[in-house]
């Protein structure tokens, strides 16, 4: 397990390194920089003190020179400022991480509670009535726009019923957890919906192929009744391949659904990272796509336990052996 995990984590840094190197450089090429949005802020602006402000902020050096500045500032712990904020961007980014944090969190619970039984009923009819109307169900979830299902959520239960908040995170004056709920409803269907159907896809196809196999059948001819055969022999083995998908998706629990988020006005990382990249926010943006991408890394090595845990024939030697 030591070993294993050492590895994955070496892993990591070398993948850290290398997306914030590609990051830096795209965001670095985007054309303008600060000091242009200065300039186009402040007609009076010369070009000797834009010249000047390029020299103060280091825009004048080249692109590896100042990505090796921010990066010996990064292992210090200082990930520099937001221009749009005027605040270090670990300030602007953590509340915004754990709004999304509590955003995606829910959203996924929900979806694998449905997901993961759906599947299940699923596979253990196969063709049948119910299992064409689960299919019907769940690739009307993967097509829907998630803008347009936002929409109607909006126009039915906020314009309509009046039932529910069109936005935001809390009433003006309000306060307390069931406020907080009330506007976390319909963002949390929203993208329950449009995920359920992928994951119940994923979990119908592996239970199928899991009662194909051979210790199902053993297990059958033994005696095993319905419930024994799908919650102690299937369901154990079928949970292996979610389990690598939900580790893959972890990186949206930082990045945020930025439709999501957008239109429910939900102050997530999402949005946080769109209008920081459309604002040339350099320091923002690259310290919130380095905190997705690490979401994703952390994800995989949870995911790698999970199997572990799961099925007694994977282990970390194996896995370490294949490193």
């Amino acid at each position: 397990m030591a070993r294993f995990a050492t590895g994955r984590l070496l892993e990591s840094l070398i993948v850290l390194g290398a997306m914030s190197f590609a990051v830096y450089v795209l965001i670095g090429l985007m054309p303008g920089d600060p000091i242009d949005l200065m300039i186009s802020g402040n007609p009076r602006m010369t070009s000797e003190d834009a010249a000047r402000l390029r020299a103060l902020y280091g825009l004048d050096r080249p692109l590896v020179e100042r990505y090796a500045t921010w990066l010996l500032s990064a292992l210090q712990g200082d990930f520099g400022y937001s221009r749009s904020y005027a605040q270090p961007v670990l300030d602007i980014l953590l509340p915004r991480l754990g709004n999304t944090m509590i955003l995606m969190g829910l959203s996924l619970a929900a979806t694998l509670a449905i997901a993961i039984p759906l599947g299940v009923f699923a596979a253990v009819r196969p063709y049948s009535p119910a299992d064409n109307a689960i299919n019907l169900f769940c690739f009307a979830g993967i097509s829907m726009p998630s803008f347009w299902l936002a929409l109607l959520c909006i126009i039915l239960f906020a314009v309509k019923l009046g039932w529910l908040p069109a936005g935001g995170m809390e009433t003006v004056g309000g306060s307390g957890a069931l406020d907080r709920l009330q506007h976390l409803i319909m963002p949390v269907a929203v993208l329950t919906v449009t995920n359920v159907g992928s994951f119940t896809r994923y979990m119908r196809a592996s239970m199928i192929q899991t009662l194909r196999q051979d210790y199902i059948r053993t297990a059958r001819a033994k005696g095993a009744g319905p419930s024994r055969l799908l919650v102690g022999h299937a369901l154990q083995n079928a949970l292996l391949p979610l389990i690598t998908i939900v580790g893959l998706s972890f990186g949206n629990l930082f990045s945020g659904a930025l439709i999501t988020e957008i239109m429910f006005s939900w102050l997530g990382m999402g949005k946080l990272m769109y209008d920081a990249i459309l604002g040339n926010d350099f320091n923002l943006a690259l310290v919130g796509l380095l905190f997705a991408t690490a979401a994703t890394l952390i994800g995989n090595f949870l995911a790698d336990i999970g199997q572990v845990a799961i099925d007694p024939r994977v282990t970390f030697a194996g896995r370490e052996a294949t490193q």
